[in-house]
């Protein structure tokens, strides 16, 4: 993994621990990374039914109940990509309305193999191996019930691993490299953005 970066100068520096490479040019794919709540249910199940990518892990879930944690346009594009696969997809927000776009709110919503737990958090991930539900909290009412399920997915969005970056390139206000308009270019000349590191 690189440690440090220099771009204040040609040709760029670039460290993997004391070990110093130079270029005349970058290209930073560092990419994004799911945001996950913290449970220690979810770390411990992680993997073994707890998966923040449906288009990684939905096909393991054929035929399965699943659950969808969020309200965003991640959350709404995961429970609709689901829908391929398993039998039932039940989505979990803590409000009472999605904060997706309308139209991927509305997709998800006429959806029959999508239902919606309004008002509600994830307390707990159910399981010893492998999911078996969730504990569910309306937050509300306070009261808690169990939901059987086979997966949950994690979708509450992502977090640009750009922290080795910070000061050098100029970032958006949730941590994404900004790019010139129609190109890879970063706003230091000779250094390039790919992928989900430039949202």
């Amino acid at each position: 993994n690189v440690t440090k970066v220099d771009f204040s100068s040609r040709p760029f520096k670039v460290w993997i621990g004391e070990e110093e490479y130079q270029s005349k040019s970058v290209i930073i794919s560092t990419g994004a990374s799911a945001k996950y709540l913290g449970l220690e249910s979810e770390k411990k199940l992680l993997g073994r039914g707890v998966s923040a990518c449906a288009t990684c892990d939905g096909a393991f879930f054929k035929d399965q109940e699943v659950i969808v944690i969020g309200g965003g346009d991640t959350a709404m594009e995961e429970a609709t990509f689901l829908t391929r696969f398993a039998s039932k997809v039940t989505i979990v927000h803590r409000r009472n309305e999605f904060r997706a776009s309308k139209i991927m709110a509305d997709k998800a919503l006429n959806n029959p193999k999508i239902e919606v737990i309004w008002d509600s958090v994830l307390e707990e991930v159910v399981g010893e191996n492998l999911v078996e539900g969730a504990k569910i909290k309306n937050i509300k009412t306070g009261e808690v019930t169990t939901v059987k399920a086979e997966g949950v997915f994690i979708a509450i969005g992502h977090k640009p691993n750009t922290d080795l970056f910070k000061g050098l390139l100029e970032t958006n206000e949730v941590g994404y490299l900004v790019t010139k308009p129609h190109s890879a270019r970063t706003s230091v000349e000779g250094v390039f953005a790919a992928g989900d590191v430039a949202d």
